[in-house]
């Protein structure tokens, strides 16, 4: 029984690493695609659902443990949100929104969470078999488990969402995890869910890309439309419209963050946050 156990935990390993390098390579496609940023101000979704006939869901917890969630995105998608909440309520699910908009210095501070990086950290020294990870890795993986640079990070873009779905009788819609689950079952297709469980997945990817928001591949929450991310998925040329920006919910005005490409977490940070994530988990 233990060699069967250990067997699995290697394949396990070597599933999540290989798809761990596959999410950096979407990393580095994400950095070098074009984007004009429209400059298209943001809209709040709860009072476009408040207003409309379509029952929509939203998360009251905080992020990490004490961030608000800010449930707006740009205006041009707030009708395809409703949209797709319509379609699922036909279908007799409800539609839960986790998660909207981020600004930079939300997104900086998830990344340093205890809970975020210690759950980051975790999974590197599971990676490494129980070895101290270097920094320089443990700085790749964050980057695609919680996108530390706002050029890739479509929260900050103000263009994606993270989803939950539930059926009528309140029942989570299951999809072989719950949300912000981290772990050899959060890639979309992962082989260690099970088949009704994958169905679940593709059925609400199948109402979600109907209306034009993509999946991110190494998340089974994550959906995002009209970003570098989306045109790379359903292979557009042309340069995205939407990028990270600063939202200045007073006015409604948005300005291109002045350096996309600048880790939101340097080296020298993650090094720290390393130390402190290693004290907690002694």
């Amino acid at each position: 029984m233990t060699e069967i156990v250990s067997e699995n935990d290697a394949e396990r390993r070597e599933y999540w690493a290989a798809q761990m390098e596959l999410g950096y390579e979407f990393v580095e496609r994400l950095l070098e695609f074009p984007v004009n940023e429209c400059n298209e101000g943001f809209a709040s979704i709860r009072e476009a659902v408040e207003a409309s006939d379509v029952e929509v869901l939203f998360s009251d917890s905080k992020i990490a443990g004490d961030l608000d969630r800010v449930f707006f995105m740009r205006e041009s998608l707030i009708d395809d949100v409703l949209a797709i909440g319509r379609d699922m309520n036909d279908r007799g699910w409800v539609l839960k929104i986790e998660d909207g908009f981020r600004s930079l210095e939300m997104q900086g501070t998830l990344v340093r969470k205890p809970v975020v990086f210690d759950s980051i950290l975790q999974k590197c020294l599971w990676e490494s078999g129980g070895e101290i990870p270097s920094v320089e890795f443990v700085f790749r993986r964050a980057i695609v488990m919680v996108a530390n640079i706002p050029k890739i990070g479509t929260h900050m873009s103000g263009s994606a969402i993270d989803i939950s779905v539930f059926q009528r009788d309140g029942n989570e819609v299951w999809r072989g995890g719950p949300y912000l689950d981290v772990s050899e079952r959060t890639p979309m297709r992962s082989p260690f869910i099970s088949e009704s469980e994958l169905q679940n997945r593709l059925q609400i990817t199948e109402v979600m890309e109907s209306h034009g928001f993509m999946h991110f591949p190494y998340e089974f929450w994550h959906y995002n439309k009209g970003d570098a991310g989306t045109h790379i998925l359903t292979d557009n040329p042309e340069p995205a419209g939407y990028g990270p920006v600063n939202w200045d919910s007073e006015t409604n005005m948005v300005t291109s963050v002045a350096d996309p490409m600048s880790p939101l977490n340097p080296l020298d940070v993650i090094e720290s946050e390393i130390a402190a994530a290693m004290k907690r988990l002694r």
